[in-house]
């Protein structure tokens, strides 16, 4: 069965790879074999389109269903005992960013550039920010819908990296650290790939829909979690099984759903090129999915539940940069290559010796990265006559800014992530008691259970 399993992949790879450049001389013509090019845009005018309105409020509600989604994720992952803690790391995140967002939070992301660094005050409290189009953030549809669709990302993005901390850190720290974090990582990282006047922005760099600003920025940040905090008692010792994969499943699909939301609403019209978006994303999902279940079924022999769950979120990830300025054949390569590498990283940390709980690190902080990378290979202005072309479009400089933009992401994140770390561990304390952890965290912090059995 391994044999056969290991040919069919072989073939699979070499036929898609053929697909793609079957002209013979390595012309990638057939990448967009079913993309016409699309017309020049049109000067930028500022009347709000009820289409385009609608499809960016649609796309905000998907991507807000994504963070209940990622509860259920996370939560069928862990230990019973732990499962509403979980769910409510990211339930909370939904009001605390919600606050910072208004408060600042989308000023300093996206407002007046202040040294291609940081947004300045003008829109603090939504000041200036209104229901007439602004220019720069969608020139038909209101300014405040891009402003909820982008509050939408800014809410996920530190859920996601509650997963490298699941059952063992404080929730009232938990707390503080997204806020700062919000502050001092995804706004700034914010404004330099998508604010007008951004620095990575200005020098070219692609990242459609949050490979950068997202993922990478969560992943990494989760790699400095797990090396401040430590290991959960008894890791490696005790058996620390999922405890629901059917909630994880369910999660998981939920992801994929919301997912359309998050990579074709960045388009911030109803048009063509929301409809690309669209397609590679699912394209490249239900891809990943197989790529890892394939190679866990090839390494281990048997293909399980979670693995064919994790591998759809790695190449919704892995697409995710990329969603915006590649085909649906190239979406389908990044998939299969976005699972088989995930599932490879996720299988490297216990070599590694750090407890990344939920597969943060190597699902998103790699994925993300792998994503941006290969945007640097399929990128083409044929797709997306306002992004860039990528190497094998001859454009080989754009993989170059790609990787200075990942290794930046990278850098910034864990540094800045660490010193937070240390000082909310000096002033407030990162974990919980041994006791409470062993009585688990949904009575130690919440006083409840996540599930009540009666006879």
């Amino acid at each position: 069965m391994k044999k056969l399993l290991t040919a069919f992949f072989l073939v699979f790879l070499v036929l898609s790879a053929g697909a793609v450049f079957a002209q013979g001389n390595g012309a990638p013509v057939e990448l967009t074999q079913s993309v016409q090019p699309a017309p020049a845009p049109a000067p930028a005018e500022t009347k709000v389109d009820t289409g385009d309105t609608a499809w960016l409020l649609t796309s905000s509600a998907l991507v807000l269903l994504m963070t209940p989604g990622l509860a259920l994720f996370y939560g069928g992952m862990v230990r019973r005992k732990n499962v509403l803690g979980t769910v409510m790391h990211s339930f909370v995140a939904m009001g605390i960013i919600t606050i910072q967002w208004v408060l600042f939070g989308y000023s300093l992301s996206f407002g007046p550039d202040v040294g291609h660094f940081i947004g300045n005050l003008d829109w603090i409290g939504l000041k200036n920010v209104g229901l007439t189009p602004n220019a720069d953030y969608g020139p038909t549809v209101p300014h405040q819908a891009y402003m909820i669709f982008q509050m939408m990302f800014a809410i996920i993005t530190p859920a996601l990296i509650s997963g490298a901390i699941a059952e063992r850190m404080k929730f009232s720290t938990y707390c503080v650290f997204i806020f700062l974090w919000a502050c001092l990582v995804y706004d700034p990282l914010a404004h330099w790939v998508w604010g007008t006047g951004g620095w990575l922005k200005n020098m070219g760099a692609l990242d459609f829909a949050g490979g950068l600003v997202v993922h990478i920025s969560s992943g990494v940040a989760a790699l400095a979690c797990a090396l401040v905090l430590g290991k959960r008692k008894g890791y490696r010792v005790e058996i620390m099984a999922p405890h629901n994969l059917t909630l994880t499943i369910l999660g998981a699909c939920l992801l994929w759903f919301g997912w359309f939301g998050f990579n074709a609403g960045s388009a911030v019209a109803s048009g063509a090129l929301a409809t690309s978006a669209f397609v590679v994303t699912h394209i490249a999902t239900g891809a990943g999915a197989m790529s890892w279940m394939v190679t866990e079924w090839l390494h281990r022999g048997k293909p399980t539940a979670l693995g064919a769950a994790s591998g759809a979120v790695a190449g919704l990830v892995a697409i995710t940069p990329a969603s915006g300025f590649i085909g649906p054949l190239p979406s389908l390569i990044l998939g299969i290559i976005a699972g088989a590498v995930c599932y490879g990283a996720v299988n490297l940390k216990s070599r590694f010796g750090y407890d990344d709980a939920l597969d943060v690190v190597g699902v998103h902080g790699v994925g993300g990265s792998l994503g941006a990378l290969l945007t640097g290979l399929f990128a083409s202005k044929l797709i997306n006559p306002d992004g860039g072309n990528g190497l094998f479009f001859g454009n080989p400089g754009q993989l170059g800014i790609q990787a200075m933009s990942v290794a930046t992401a990278w850098i910034y994140s864990f540094v800045v992530t660490l010193v937070i770390l240390k000082v909310l561990d000096a002033v407030m304390g990162l974990r919980v008691s041994e006791e409470d952890e062993s009585t688990g965290l949904d009575l130690s912090q919440h006083g409840e259970v996540g599930y009540t059995f009666e006879a």
